[in-house]
């Protein structure tokens, strides 16, 4: 898929990596269609892309307001051939802490919002995708998922964080294969330590703390970085049903 011929939804889209994901699209010459709850940054972000760039407000964890807004964003881009989702949420917490057991509302949430806002935006861009007229072998769109390397490793305090995006990580070869008749792949990427504004508040010497465990390079990732690996995906259609971890090879340790 040629870029300048993309037509997408970005979930999370007026911040950190949806934005910087929905940056990349539009400079490429594609219509963005940003998918978020925050309409001051929605506004911003609007302004910032151009008159190829919509926002439309959306709680991913909704049925009809996916259904919506996908719809709607469809109708003004005159088409939808792609869907990245980046809406997420931290959901930090130890199971057991010193105030007692986690309250369920907090694994819930997390879950809700993380794995089952992806489904959810995945599931509704397919229905429309399948509609699509078929490019290059067959190939009608792509939705590409956001995990995180703690779904392999982890850490304390991350069981609600590890275990949604350990589900959007297993979700990603079986509904790759379930598409593969339709031509719309399915991939994930699974991004280590980055510099996104959830890291902006942190003391320096935490700062730089972090940054030392990643081996090489010893920094953290930059959004930039992430959204090339998105473009990545998208212009190659041999990659489906895959993760790609962006981590610059950190292993995360118990805390």
């Amino acid at each position: 898929m040629q870029l300048d011929q993309v037509k997408a939804i970005v979930t999370g889209g007026v911040s950190g990596l949806g934005l910087a994901v929905a940056h990349l699209l539009a400079a490429r010459g594609a219509s963005v269609a940003l998918v978020d709850i925050n309409d001051e940054k929605g506004a911003s972000a609007v302004a910032e892309l151009g008159a190829k760039a919509s926002y439309h407000r959306t709680d991913v964890t909704s049925e009809e307001h996916v259904a919506a807004s996908l719809q709607q964003a469809t109708d003004r881009m005159g088409g939808l051939n792609a869907a990245i989702n980046c809406a997420g949420i931290l959901g930090a917490g130890r199971v057991l802490g010193k105030e007692g057991p986690m309250p369920l509302k907090t694994f819930q949430t997390t879950v809700m919002v993380n794995l089952i806002g992806s489904f959810n935006v995945a599931k509704a861009a397919a229905a429309l995708m399948q509609n699509n007229a078929p490019g290059e072998d067959g190939e009608r769109g792509v939705i590409v998922n956001t995990a995180s390397i703690a779904a392999y490793e982890g850490q304390i305090g991350q069981a609600a964080y590890a275990a949604s995006k350990g589900g959007v990580i297993g979700m990603t070869l079986p509904m790759a294969r379930e598409f593969a008749r339709i031509g719309v792949r399915v991939m994930t990427v699974a991004p280590g330590v980055f510099h996104t504004p959830m890291v902006d508040g942190m003391p320096p010497h935490v700062y730089e703390s972090l940054c030392a465990q990643v081996p090489y390079p010893s920094r953290l990732g930059t959004s930039a970085e992430f959204a090339n690996v998105v473009a990545f995906i998208l212009e190659n259609r041999y990659l489906n049903g895959s993760v790609i971890r962006i981590d610059g090879a950190i292993r995360l340790a118990p805390k």
